[in-house]
């Protein structure tokens, strides 16, 4: 019996990790708008064009997607805000769409997938992302 459990842990040793990175973020709503009011370019900066024209709750919670994606990527340097879209699958759940900076910074730690889920309760908007190999 021992044998095969050394076996087990042995086998366990080889196999890489599912999970490379994770992120949250949280973001104070009323605060994110008056920064959105106090520089206007801000919204083009961090919004892809499909994006840009959601209510004010829901470009918080994107924007804390970004901000835990960028975390689980370990905040590479050069990361573009409009290389990830925040969008809606079929069924509205939030989907994760990369390109350009953050295609490669994902690439480069193996990661296939991501998961996210994003709530919004008060003048709060959170996002949680777990970042797949």
């Amino acid at each position: 019996m021992v044998a095969s459990i050394y076996s087990v842990e042995a086998s366990l040793d080889r196999l890489e990790p599912m999970i490379a990175g994770i992120g949250v973020d949280i973001v104070d709503v009323p605060r994110f708008g008056r920064q959105l009011e106090r520089t206007p370019r801000l919204r083009e900066r961090l919004f892809t064009s499909i994006e840009r024209d959601l209510p004010l709750r829901s470009l918080a919670a994107r924007f804390a997607a970004k901000e835990a994606i960028a975390k689980a990527l370990g905040v590479p340097v050069g990361m573009n805000w409009q290389d990830c879209t925040i969008a809606k699958d079929e069924a509205g759940d939030p989907q994760v769409l990369i390109r350009g900076t953050v295609a490669a910074a994902s690439e480069l730690r193996g990661i296939t997938s991501w998961h996210l889920t994003l709530s919004h309760d008060g003048d709060m908007a959170i996002a949680m992302v777990v970042a797949e190999r």
